[in-house]
């Protein structure tokens, strides 16, 4: 079981525009079926963390799409309304992790995002892998991927489309130095 991040990014790392929008994401091409696409990571994953803004995007996209057969925690202070299979919190990552470990049944963790929250999973010593799917784009701004710093290995990599794909192992939070 790992709790990893899986996201996409643009070349200068960022995850949604200044508008909060992913329209520059959801044009580009990729084999679904392809290198680190979405269909075989989501079979492996058995529960979700994710943020607010993230969540809303996704209720905006998808509506009553939301896949309740993946027990989700949505760190939020907003009112949403209830849905199955989510669960809204305010609690600490390490309280909410161990929750969505036994609800994962040995299955992946995934954090959706934003990378305020992931940075507080690893911050916490509890994000094992980044998955991200470079786009070909700059974005100049917006929702940053990871805004602190994280030290990780490159495990894998290569092409899916115009996607370049990598997965990082983290090695750990980099401690401030005083």
């Amino acid at each position: 079981m790992r709790t990893i991040y899986y996201t996409a990014s643009s070349l200068d790392g960022f995850i949604a525009d200044s508008d909060n929008s992913l329209s520059w994401l959801l044009s580009r091409d990729i084999d679904q079926d392809g290198l680190m696409s979405f269909g075989g990571f989501r079979a492996a994953v058995g529960a979700a963390a994710v943020g607010a803004t993230t969540y809303q995007w996704v209720l905006d996209q998808e509506g009553d799409a939301w896949d309740s057969t993946l027990p989700t925690w949505v760190f939020t202070h907003r009112a949403f309304a209830p849905r199955d299979g989510v669960t809204l919190t305010t609690d600490d990552v390490r309280v909410v992790h161990a929750a969505m470990t036994e609800a994962a049944g040995g299955k992946d963790i995934w954090l959706m995002g934003g990378g305020g929250l992931v940075g507080q999973f690893a911050e916490a010593g509890l994000l094992d892998e980044v998955w991200v799917q470079y786009a070909p784009l700059t974005l100049g701004g917006g929702a940053p991927m990871l805004p602190n710093r994280i030290e990780m290995r490159l495990e894998e990599h290569g092409q899916n489309r115009e996607f370049l794909c990598a997965r990082y192992r983290v090695l750990g939070p980099r401690l401030p130095t005083s």
